[in-house]
């Protein structure tokens, strides 16, 4: 069962992105850039009221994702960030990008928050942080 609605090409949008974001992590910090992509499409607040699907969460500008800012979004999706997709996707949920709708690569430590965001933890180089429950509760909800 899917958590957003999505058709094949979102799926490898999806993909694509994770590659992008996470490759230099290794697959769980791929699995990491899925959650916060799945997390912008359900969440209905703050910086995301307006997004409904992969293509606007994916190329969302200002407040978007670097790689597709900043030009390096150009790869294919392989077969292996497909079905890393797929599992973000069907709702597998990793900590620490568990409810998490951004992350970000500091020159130090993690902050304690990032725009009034709490840090839920670090995964290798990036820093990951999550809306509360009471901003943004369609995140926190069950499948």
């Amino acid at each position: 069962m899917a958590v957003i609605k999505h058709n094949e090409e979102d799926v490898k949008l999806l993909a694509r992105l994770m590659r992008a974001e996470g490759e230099g992590e290794g697959t769980q910090g791929m699995l990491l850039v899925g959650n916060v992509g799945v997390n912008r499409v359900r969440a209905e607040c703050l910086d995301f009221k307006n997004i409904s699907n992969m293509n606007q969460m994916v190329f969302q500008s200002p407040g978007g994702f670097e790689a597709t800012q900043k030009g390096y979004f150009y790869q294919r999706a392989r077969q292996s960030e497909i079905d890393l997709a797929r599992k973000v996707i069907k709702g597998n949920r990793y900590h620490p990008a568990r409810y998490s709708l951004w992350f970000f690569k500091p020159a130090g430590a993690c902050p304690a928050q990032w725009y009034n965001q709490d840090n839920t933890g670090r995964f290798k180089s990036h820093c990951f942080f999550q809306p509360t429950q009471a901003n943004c509760p369609s995140v926190y909800s069950t499948y």
